[in-house]
């Protein structure tokens, strides 16, 4: 049998061969095979269709993006205008007044352009999302559904083969530091999706609890940049008020994922039980590999890559100039250094937007663990009440309704505030968590308890496409400081859980609901201080976001050079940037 594994590092890649290493340079092998057309190609506009774009569409001319700025007078500023994180954009972006898919400022061509981009980008990370936590939460259903009788489950073995697959996950981020900013990404996810989707077959080959965890390991390790890398995508080709409700679409997936979980090892459990002499648990691995595999090698023509690298065969070179356009109104470096270079380094770690990020990332994945621990599973195995496939027909209830908590949260962020959403997630965490941490209550309260423990993952969309917002500036920092708060974040859940979710002591995890309320607790106040110092940094960039500051009560010692006055308005003419 071939047996191919592709290793990157910094100098390219290898290729193992029958146990005989063969050095080859990713590049020129990704060149030779584009010679067979078996690759999509790079798209590069030419000079006759940039001008061509700049005829048609004049708001992207250079002397056009000129424009009035708003001035704004500090001293009647509103002591409320703290908690407005679009303070210090533009009006027209801030005047917002209903949920809506684009914004009132886009044009038709980009109101086409970003419809594509739904089709080809936002709908496939969804699909692909899906399939993650298919693969992802199908060893909880498997647990209940008689995988821990037939392979000798035994006291903390569940617990322990969910952190070998958070571990895998963790330790394969690192390397992604180097992959994400330099290789294409529309290879980077399907050489993922096919790793994880074959790790997630093997599985029903396994023969006891240590094969189990070692192959949950490599299905980590091949899903580890996952969620970062899905980010960087959107946040390549879309506004930084774009992605948070696109990322919320994507994001109701992993609920999806869940539930369609609980239901095909339901049906496996009742349909396919011995066929084949295979358990029903097996076939749930097995189904799930077959629907993972073919995904991940569509992705190579499907995703576009970005737009200063884009295959899509699906994007015309138009197209591709007004996403280059549309975003580079903004102040964007896309200039990269190299991975260890100390300059780099250096902006990184003396930056608040590495420290205030990954504390509060800490927090979130600290927090939410009551749904990822497999608790509510267990407590409903636990009342005796149901069989196998009840029992994982049940246990979609809670994440069917993480679908509804997605869109509300979502929708409050895109209408009022991010830390809003976060914050009114986080209260129905802390509900629930003492709810369960209390345990002696009535049945029904713990229902509302187990419902409601969605909201603690329901919030992700909003915090990482606030991230992307915070880091817009720098597209190398920025998948850097994603790849960083994710690794560092789920390092910290994955020596936890295994402290505060035992599983001798299920369904009752005492200390892992008082753990997770305290930890909604600090989320909470780390977002206020994530707002702080968010709010600091909008208003040093209040220019760059085209505003014009000053304070009328210290007017005698404002520099007012070139500022005219016209029809009792004061013009200013800078460059204009994206919001």
């Amino acid at each position: 049998m071939w047996l191919l594994l592709i290793q990157f590092f910094t100098s390219g890649s290898f290729i193992v061969y029958s146990g005989r290493f063969l050095s080859i340079s990713l590049p020129k092998m990704l060149e030779n095979l584009r010679k067979f057309s078996f690759l999509p190609p790079v798209k590069e506009p030419s000079a006759k269709v940039y001008q061509a774009v700049l005829q048609k569409y004049p708001k992207y001319r250079e002397e056009e993006k000129e424009q009035t700025l708003e001035y704004r007078d500090e001293a009647k500023r509103s002591k409320w205008a703290f908690f407005d994180e679009y303070e210090y954009r533009q009006t027209p972006v801030k005047s917002l007044k209903r949920f809506g898919w684009f914004d009132p400022e886009d044009t038709p061509a980009e109101r086409r352009l970003i419809l594509k981009l739904d089709v080809i980008l936002t709908a496939f990370c969804f699909v692909v999302y899906w399939i993650k936590y298919l693969d992802q939460s199908n060893i909880n259903n498997a647990y209940v559904s008689g995988m821990k009788e037939d392979l000798d489950f035994k006291g903390n073995d569940l617990v322990t083969t969910q952190a070998m697959y958070s571990a895998g996950a963790i330790i394969f981020q690192l390397p992604f530091l180097y992959i994400i900013p330099k290789f294409p990404n529309n290879y980077i996810l399907p050489v993922m999706d096919f790793g994880w989707g074959l790790m997630t077959l093997l599985l029903y080959k396994a023969k006891s609890p240590g094969g189990v965890q070692a192959l949950r390991f490599f299905v980590g390790a091949f899903e580890a940049a996952w969620y970062p890398l899905m980010h960087y995508m959107l946040g390549s080709w879309l506004k930084p008020r774009e992605i948070n409700r696109r990322a919320g679409f994507v994001y109701c997936a992993q609920f999806l994922g869940t539930t369609t979980s609980g239901l095909l090892a339901a049906a496996a459990t009742t349909h396919l039980h011995e066929y084949l002499g295979h358990k029903g648990w097996q076939w749930l691995f097995i189904l799930d590999g077959i629907i993972t595999l073919p995904v991940g090698l569509l992705g190579i023509w499907i995703l576009p890559g970005t737009p200063h690298r884009c295959t899509s065969i699906f994007l015309t070179e138009e197209e591709i100039v007004l996403a280059r356009e549309r975003l580079r109104r903004g102040p964007n470096d896309t200039h990269q250094l190299q991975l260890f270079d100390k300059q780099l380094w250096k902006n990184i770690l003396n930056s608040w937007k590495l420290w205030i990020p990954l504390a509060t990332g800490i927090a979130f994945w600290c927090c939410c663990q009551i749904p990822s621990s497999g608790a509510f599973i267990l407590w409903l195995h636990s009342l005796g009440r149901y069989n196998s496939a009840q029992v994982n027909n049940m246990s979609t209830i809670a994440p069917a309704l993480g679908i509804a908590w997605v869109a509300i949260v979502v929708t409050i962020a895109d209408y009022g505030n991010r830390w809003m959403a976060i914050v009114f997630a986080e209260l129905w965490v802390i509900i629930g968590a003492v709810i369960l941490a209390v345990w002696y209550v009535p049945e029904s309260a713990k229902w509302l308890a187990w419902c409601t423990s969605y909201f603690a993952l329901s919030m992700l969309a909003s915090l990482y496409s606030w991230i992307n917002d915070i880091c817009r500036h720098n597209a190398q920092e920025r998948a850097i400081i994603l790849l960083l708060v994710n690794t560092v974040a789920q390092t910290c859940q994955t020596w936890t859980s295994v402290l505060v979710f035992k599983t001798v002591e299920s369904p009752r995890f005492l200390k892992g609901y008082c753990f997770c309320a305290a930890f909604s607790l600090i989320l909470v106040g780390m977002v206020f201080v994530m707002l702080f110092f968010y709010k600091r940094q909008e208003r040093k960039d209040a220019r760059l976001n085209g505003i014009v500051l000053y304070n009328s009560t210290l007017v005698e010692s404002m520099d007012t050079a070139e500022v005219s006055e016209s029809d009792g308005k004061t013009d200013f003419k800078v460059d204009k940037y994206s919001i």
